[in-house]
């Protein structure tokens, strides 16, 4: 699909120089002398490259069309991660590298929504809350304020995160997906 140059938002996938690039960041510029234009960070989601573009703003660009299907998460190995399609039953395998930190937070049949270019899978989302288990955390100091003081706590599944004082070792929590920030006590 093509879209103006300025319509350009970060976290877009584009199609250029025959290759798929998601947008890091993006500035438009209208200088006093010359026509608009949007400068535009882009890390090639194949190479792990950077590139810096700059588009007049009159210039079209491809915008990738993603395909999108949920899928159930199943195991994982040294170099994969196993999901199910809860329809067809058929099986996926996505690499590490793709799935990345967010691989810590799969739990057995996790529900996770799968985004495909090109019939390859190229990023995972998690349901902005998941359910964890506090592993260590330091022992509150009596007398400090409750508004402003967090302490270290380290999961079951090796994430260190920063939780409220009265969290203690082998709580449940709910844990941001998004930022890894906690949010609640279960």
């Amino acid at each position: 699909m093509k879209i103006n140059a300025g319509e350009i938002r970060v976290g877009m996938l584009l199609e250029f120089k025959n290759e798929l690039w998601q947008v890091l960041k993006t500035q438009h510029v209208k200088p006093g002398k010359g026509g608009a234009f949007a400068q535009v960070e882009m890390k090639s989601v194949e190479k792990n490259t950077k590139l810096n573009e700059r588009f007049r703003s009159s210039e079209t660009v491809e915008k990738a069309s993603l395909e999108e299907s949920n899928f159930n998460y199943l195991y994982s190995d040294e170099n994969n991660f196993f999901f199910m399609d809860p329809q067809t039953f058929e099986q996926t395998e996505i690499k590490k590298n793709i799935v990345g930190e967010k691989g810590k937070l799969l739990t057995e049949n996790l529900e996770v929504s799968v985004s495909f270019y090109n019939e390859n899978p190229i990023s995972i989302e998690l349901p902005n809350q998941v359910k964890c288990k506090i592993a260590t955390t330091d022992a509150s100091i009596k007398g400090q304020t409750v508004s402003s003081s967090y302490k270290p706590a380290v999961l079951e599944n090796g994430i260190k995160i920063q939780v409220p004082p009265f969290i203690d070792v082998d709580d449940e929590i709910i844990l941001d997906s998004r930022t890894f920030e906690y949010v609640k006590k279960v």
